[in-house]
């Protein structure tokens, strides 16, 4: 099961060229790895284009022509399609084939991709990330892996031209489980992290210097260091959209059912970024929370 991963001799697809995955993509690129990519219009991917990249209007052609495919989707059935469907990995992937799903998705899915990967000779990943544009940009992710030992370490040189953080958590499924936990993190800690700019503001007190005294002690966390500044002046540009928070915290709240535990910080936290969703912000960063206190 070997992969000597090789720049100029491995090729790479990668599909998702999100806020994120534009930078995760660009990174394989300037590290020297042919890079194939899939996009439903080549003009979406004309920066990665012009470094050199190779573009496909299918996924099977995509799939045909890498030794390596990382995808970076949106929801769960974006997944099972990618890899399950008529035109979809599994079935298109060349035998030996390392595919590693980066997409925030459900612990059960990955689990049975990589039971069917396996009856075709392919290996998978479930390698979900976090960090949001910035770490993508700056190849500082957190990466929280789901595989096999060997697996794991024969991928992880590719690994790291993304990440600066990247831990095996276990056997397939493992990576999407920890992605759970720090979503639900995430969750309870933006609501504090709104409520805090709002009452800086009440009580006529300048956000800004409160950060500065805040951020480094107790109360300090990534989403009031970076998402906080961004409130404060008023930019809620996606970092990591709320459509796609909210289908996180969805699959977190169903798995934590499964496992028979009761989650209220979550559950607050998901009624509250559906109600920003409906307000009209769906497109938007998580930082946009802010907006339900503004007023």
């Amino acid at each position: 099961m070997s992969l000597q991963l090789q720049p100029g001799t491995t090729t790479v697809g990668f599909i998702g060229l999100g806020v994120m995955g534009n930078s995760m993509a660009g990174h394989i690129a300037k590290a020297g790895y042919e890079l194939h990519v899939y996009t439903r219009t080549a003009a979406k991917a004309k920066q990665l284009l012009e470094q050199g990249a190779i573009w496909h209007d299918t996924p099977a052609k995509l799939a045909a022509a890498s030794d390596v495919i990382i995808t970076m989707v949106g929801f769960p059935q974006d997944v099972d399609e990618l890899y399950n469907g008529e035109n979809g990995l599994i079935r298109h992937a060349k035998e030996g084939a390392y595919l590693i799903d980066m997409t925030t998705s459900s612990p059960l899915l990955a689990k049975r991709i990589y039971e069917a990967a396996a009856t075709k000779g392919l290996h998978v990943l479930d390698a979900p990330v976090s960090g949001g544009d910035i770490g993508a940009r700056n190849a500082a992710l957190s990466i929280m892996v789901g595989a096999d030992e060997q697996v794991f370490e024969n991928v992880l040189p590719l690994l790291k031209l993304m990440g600066s953080n990247i831990v095996r958590q276990g056997e397939p499924g493992a990576g999407q489980h920890t992605k759970m936990c720090n979503q639900i993190v995430i969750a309870s800690n933006m609501i504090g992290v709104c409520e805090s700019i709002a009452y800086a503001k009440k009580a006529g007190l300048n956000p800004k210097t409160v950060l500065a005294s805040i951020e480094t002690g107790a109360a300090g966390s990534w989403s009031l260091s970076n998402l906080g500044p961004r409130i404060i002046d008023g930019n809620f540009e996606p970092g990591f959209y709320v459509k796609h928070f909210i289908k996180d915290m969805g699959i977190a709240l169903e798995a934590a059912r499964e496992m028979g535990m009761d989650t209220p910080g979550l559950a607050q936290a998901h009624s509250l970024y559906q109600q920003l969703a409906e307000l009209g912000h769906e497109d938007e960063g998580t930082q946009a929370l802010y907006k339900l206190w503004d007023n």
